[in-house]
């Protein structure tokens, strides 16, 4: 389409053809009467723009979300008004937290009943303005096109984000020409030479240098350049919570992840740093460890801090070295630095690497399934494009911690810790990539808020495997409750269905394993169905974490208590 095109139609058909122009392949669906021009269009595209219909909005916006982390594009999610739209509000707040690009299509009531409180009306501007880089509602529909420009771009510029568009019934009806707008292009910020000089100064200066990996925008070369960057430099690379796919978990530089249960040893590396060389990564919450990592305003370590969004630098920590750039340009530069000598850190580097070995290898807890050894077999067992989807809770401890990411794009998860992720992001994810293994972890209270997608990968004929870790508990909330009112169990027990039964209900395969021993057979037998799968894993109520149980919590809580 030339930059003067005119397109014609109904505002859903320009909708659609404006979607097409920036190269969408999928929409995640739940329909609504509110924007029916808009699915009858996509009928007409249908052989160029891949409709998956799901069976909850909340779903539909957690596929967009992991469609737009898998591919770097913006994921497309398309809802009805009101209800539609407050259920997907959960995928738009992990898009925003987990900085993912995204556009949430919802519709809204006819243009002549707004501001009368009609049936299922919001108002989205104020509903969506704090999860969001943009929100408005498109009035006019010859102003469609220019709004999808505008939103594609907003959504992948600067820090990556969700934009939320609102769709009047009666505007998608109307019949207009309206001016088209060609495919969006990245702007992206390339770092200043003085920058990079100085970079190269503080590096020549460091005796206990970190690099700390995260954030969006990344690409599989931009992981190449930066792995040039690293071994010429000897430097140990850490990734931040979730972003473990960056840098090949295999390689001797690879020093760990920050996360919610972060190895003690590697905190204390950064912490005790004299460099900190943070990449992509927003300096958070889960990033700096509760704010310890690093003190608040200024870090005792030489702080250089670069991100896409000029907004993140200096929000918490005042850095020595500030850079403004696009991933991909920033370590395209960094790969051309070279140290003039040997660099002095070398042994600390293989400390760090000895470190992480000691922390990825599985404990032994109480039970007969012990799920540090299942991980490790799946580490063994799949291959290295593979992508592992998580949802959260306590039971993702064991896959962060143990599981070894070795491809760009091969992990799935929200930093947002929304549970109900790993269903629905699996599925976008073997529909994105028919050709790769994709499995998924999901904790009992995790799965069953999103469990129902599996109908969706049944429709569709997606084949991913999913491991139901089977507790009986809100899991994560009863590690909490035993530290702070110890053996006061109240709110967090769960009375669970035979999952794998549930998961033959819908026409996936569906076994239980109970023993460590009977998972492979298992898993083999899930491969062998070319199905969508489910293996409920049943874990004791005891075992809470790799490395303690909730009696031990329970215990020291007591004592404390005790003590005061």
């Amino acid at each position: 389409m030339g930059k003067r095109s005119i397109l014609s139609g109904s505002g859903g058909q320009i909708l659609v053809e404006s979607l097409a122009v920036h190269g969408v392949d999928h929409v995640f669906c739940v329909p609504g009467e509110s924007h029916l021009p808009v699915l009858d269009a996509l009928h007409d595209l249908r052989d160029r723009i891949k409709l998956l219909v799901c069976r909850h909005e909340g779903g539909a916006a957690n596929m967009a979300e992991a469609y737009g982390k898998l591919t770097g594009r913006p994921g497309i999610a398309l809802v009805s008004r009101g209800p539609g739209a407050t259920h997907a509000a959960i995928g738009v707040h992990t898009a925003f937290q987990d900085s993912t690009p995204m556009i949430l299509l919802v519709g809204q009531v006819r243009r002549e009943f707004i501001e009368r409180e009609a049936l299922q009306e919001v108002d989205y501007r104020r509903l969506f303005a704090p999860l969001a880089k943009w929100v408005t509602q498109i009035e006019d529909a010859r102003r469609i096109p220019e709004h999808l420009s505008r939103a594609f771009h907003t959504a992948v510029s600067g820090r990556s984000g969700p934009v939320v568009l609102a769709l009047p019934e009666d505007m998608l009806a109307d019949r207009v020409e309206a001016p088209g707008a060609p495919a969006f292009t990245r702007a992206a910020a390339a770092p200043p030479a003085d920058r990079l000089a100085r970079l190269q100064e503080l590096l020549g200066e460091a005796r206990r240098p970190v690099v700390l990996l995260g954030g969006s925008g990344w690409t599989a070369e931009a992981c190449a350049h930066f792995q040039q960057f690293a071994e010429a430099w000897r430097l140990p690379v850490a990734c931040a919570f979730r972003h473990q796919d960056l840098f090949d978990n295999g390689h001797d530089c690879y020093a760990g992840d920050i996360s919610l249960s972060v190895n003690p040893k590697l905190a204390a590396r950064i912490a005790g740093a004299d460099l900190a060389l943070v990449l992509g990564a927003r300096l958070g919450e889960v990033t700096t460890r509760g704010y310890t990592l690093f003190e608040v305003p200024v870090p005792k370590q030489t702080l250089v801090h670069a991100h896409a969004g000029a907004e993140e630098l200096g929000r918490v920590y005042a850095p020595d070295l500030a850079i403004q750039s696009s991933m991909p340009e920033l370590v395209v530069a960094l790969a051309k630095l070279k140290p003039a000598s040997a660099p002095p850190w070398g042994e600390e580097t293989t400390a760090a690497r000895a470190d992480y070995l000691s922390w990825n290898t599985p404990t032994r807890l109480p039970g007969a399934l012990q799920l540090g050894q299942i991980v490790l077999q799946l580490r063994e067992r799949l291959p290295a494009d593979a992508i592992v989807a998580n949802g959260a809770g306590n039971f993702a401890i064991w896959v962060n911690r143990y599981y070894r990411y070795r491809q760009f794009r091969s992990q799935l998860g929200p930093h947002s810790g929304a549970m109900g992720y790993a269903v629905p992001a699996a599925v976008a994810a073997k529909s994105v990539h028919p050709e790769r293994t994709v499995v998924a972890f999901a904790g009992d209270g995790d799965f069953l808020m999103t469990g129902q997608e599996l109908a969706t990968a049944v429709q569709y004929g997606l084949p991913v495997i999913v491991f139901v870790i089977n507790n009986g508990q809100y899991g994560t909330i009863r590690m909490h409750q035993e530290r702070n009112y110890p053996g006061r169990v109240y709110g967090t027990r769960l009375l669970n269905p035979d999952f794998a039964a549930y998961a033959r209900s819908f026409g996936a395969f569906g076994e239980v394993v109970e023993t460590t021993e009977q998972f492979l057979p298992a898993f083999d037998r899930a491969l062998a169905a070319k199905a969508p799968a489910l293996i409920e894993l049943r874990l004791p109520e005891e075992v809470i974490t790799p490395d303690t149980t909730l009696t031990a919590i329970r215990e020291a809580a007591i004592k404390k208590l005790r003590v005061k």
